[in-house]
């Protein structure tokens, strides 16, 4: 592998910097899964790259940041996690600072969103191990149709439970007979790729749409 050379680096040199990159991006990654999940692949090119290069502390202390990773992925990926969800309205004084606190996030997804809700939004809060992971609020039209104001998720929880039990709760909770479908309206393609993961799907009028019954 010494002798592969490719723009006058040896092919080892640049296993070596993709996987220093690999690291630093998982570095600035806010989902904790996402993190350990990209860290995990780079650590594990890393402890190759040592013990290649016979550099055994690099190689060595990348493989146990490999078996940290796999430690506390399982730890995320399969702990029962109680979920819970509040129901809140438009005054709400902690809804309306949980928003202000995380508005610039908001606004990358819902750049138009404001606290003016009508009078017939449905809000809630998720819960997760007693912690708010996320807001939700539907405002009810009078065709058969809820518009998702605001589908929010805190960036520690985005591994998509957060929004299923959120559809779900709304679902249990509030959906009524003459409500047929939820639609949002987006051009984030994030947002639009969260969407599609909860079962909406892209309408003639643009907007993406989920059926309920």
């Amino acid at each position: 592998m010494q002798d592969i050379i490719w723009l006058n680096i040896p092919l080892i040199e640049w296993i070596g910097y993709i996987a220093s990159t690999i690291v630093l991006i998982s570095l600035s990654l806010s989902s904790l899964v996402k993190l350990r999940v990209i860290n995990l692949i780079g650590s594990a090119i890393f402890s190759f790259y040592g013990f290649y290069i016979g550099a055994l502390p690099v190689g060595l202390m990348n493989m146990v940041i490999v078996f940290f990773n796999i430690y506390y992925l399982r730890f995320l990926l399969f702990k029962n996690e109680l979920f819970d969800v509040v129901r809140a309205n438009s005054k709400d004084e902690f809804l309306i600072k949980f928003i202000q606190y995380h508005k610039k996030d908001i606004y990358r997804f819902f750049p138009e969103f404001n606290l003016s809700f009508s009078d017939d939004s449905q809000i809630l809060l998720a819960l997760r191990d007693a912690k708010v992971a996320g807001a939700f609020v539907i405002n009810n039209r009078r065709d058969g149709s809820a518009e998702v104001v605001l589908d929010y998720v805190t960036p520690q929880y985005r591994d998509y439970k957060t929004g299923r039990f959120l559809l779900r709760a709304y679902q249990e909770k509030y959906v009524r007979e003459d409500i047929k479908y939820l639609y949002c309206q987006t051009n984030n393609k994030s947002h639009i790729a969260y969407l599609q993961k909860m079962g909406f799907k892209q309408s003639r009028e643009e907007d993406y749409r989920l059926q309920l019954h």
